[in-house]
């Protein structure tokens, strides 16, 4: 497994797209709608942005996992576009493997029809000879045509140990991605929040004690 030093390049455009999703998760998109000037979120923003490596930090592993499977087909890639610059030879092998079996057996068949058929109308070496060179030709197509399809499937076993299936290339990265934004981006951002004064709720105002009010008294009519 590959062990990253940190987000590459390549892969920042992934990175923010994790973030905006964040912003966007319901309890964070709650927390920034009392702000209605918008600061709040691009501080946040901004913030995660400057600890991009810390927060990428805590999704190494999957990182690590999907650096490897990309690696690795991209040397695949390589492989495949170097092939047409090889040199002529190096084609001449396969294109005998192919081209030896059929010729051989074709030749093998005249061989063994002509010999079979002098051994009965001439007498001599000509016919055995004819049979056994027919024979000959026969093992020549067998063993040609065994280590042809030896040759392709060593060639296809080679390929695709090589190579990486792109449905896994994608899924590591979906599994980095998803490991970024629930261990790395998301807590991040909320103890961003919880650090924010100005998007801490504003404490109700406690109500005034009940103060006893005093009537003024009254004194009772003089008797006349």
């Amino acid at each position: 497994m590959a062990d990253p030093t940190g987000l590459r390049p390549e892969d920042r455009a992934d990175f923010e797209a994790a973030l905006h999703l964040a912003l966007n998760t319901a309890d964070i998109r709650n927390v920034l709608r009392a702000d209605p000037t918008g600061l709040a979120a691009r501080r946040l923003r901004v913030r995660a942005l400057a600890d991009v490596e810390r927060i990428t930090a805590a999704a190494q592993d999957e990182y690590g996992t999907y650096l490897s499977c990309r690696a690795l087909n991209a040397s695949a890639e390589e492989s495949d576009q170097r092939t047409p610059d090889r040199p002529a030879h190096a084609g001449l092998l396969p294109t005998l493997a192919a081209l030896t079996p059929p010729i051989a057996v074709s030749s093998a068949a005249i061989l063994l029809v002509l010999g079979y058929l002098l051994q009965v109308t001439v007498h001599g070496t000509l016919p055995e000879s004819l049979i056994t060179a027919g024979w000959i030709l026969a093992s020549v197509a067998a063993l040609s045509a065994y280590l042809a399809v030896a040759a392709l499937l060593g060639t296809a076993i080679r390929k695709r140990g090589n190579s990486v299936h792109p449905a896994r290339l994608e899924q590591s990265r979906l599994d980095w991605q998803q490991a970024l934004l629930e261990r790395g981006i998301l807590p991040h951002l909320r103890r961003c929040i919880r650090e924010d004064p100005t998007l801490q709720p504003v404490p109700a105002k406690a109500p005034l004690p009940n103060t006893p009010t005093t009537k003024p008294r009254s004194d009772p009519p003089l008797a006349g």
